[in-house]
This record gives structure tokens, sequence and C-alpha cells, in this order.
């Protein structure tokens, strides 16, 4: 029998118009949550703690990058006050507030979060998630 993998997820990949400035703000937010570059490439930097997990690139097809209607990509954080500083480290980034770090309580009980829009207008989110 295989072993238990920690996830269902291997990467997601954030596209961007501005990759140098993207992966600024990436470098500056995700490190709130003890993320850090993991690779890099020409066009695409991959973050995470451990492994890549979050790419952020250029698209591969050459074409403008653009947010997905109805997706957002939801990063976890140990503690509210980890929650905060992201929230805070994305908004001195230039992100646009799209839902001030507190309680969810349509989420969950303790579900604690925020939202923002990135650089490039995709919705990204850091929450506690409760046990």
């Amino acid at each position: 029998m295989a072993e238990e993998l920690p996830s269902i997820v291997s990467h997601i990949s954030i596209g961007t118009n501005d990759f140098d400035r993207a992966t600024e703000f990436y470098d500056q937010v995700l490190a709130t949550l003890g993320a850090r570059r993991v690779l890099d490439f020409p066009g695409a930097v991959a973050y995470g703690k451990q492994f890549p997990e979050v790419w952020v690139q250029t698209p591969i097809n050459g074409q403008e990058a653009n947010p997905a209607n109805g997706s957002h990509v939801a990063f976890i954080a140990a503690t509210h006050e980890a929650v905060d500083a992201f929230y805070d480290a994305a908004i001195a980034a230039g992100a646009e507030d799209d839902g001030a770090p507190g309680l969810r309580p349509d989420y969950g009980e303790g579900y604690y979060g925020c939202f923002v829009r990135d650089l490039d207008g995709h919705k990204i989110e850091a929450a506690v998630i409760p046990e």
C-alpha cells in the first residue's frame, strides 16, 4: 500500500504579466507564512517550505495572464497573527483589499482569514484552519 501523502495538491501556478513585480510581491507576502523561493527559472519561481508548492510565472503559451473567475488560492497560516502579517504585507506591496482579517463563521467555527487581490488581480487568501 502506498504511503499516505500529506496533500492531494502537487502545486498551483499563478500567472503574471509583470514577472519581476510579481515575484517581489510574493517574496514579501509568502515569507509571512514561512515560505521561501525553492526554485528559480527564467520566467518562473517556485515557493514553498520544503518543496515547490506555488509557482509564479509568465504564461507558458505566451498569452496575457488573467485571473480565473470563481477561483482563488488559499494559504494555511499557523496563527491569527500570521494572517494579519500576510494581509499587511500584501497591502503594503500593492495588493487590493478583498476582505480584511477576521473570523469567518460562515466557513466554520474558528475560521480566521483574509482575502486580497494580488498585482495581477488573482484572489489570494491566508487562513487559520480550525481543528
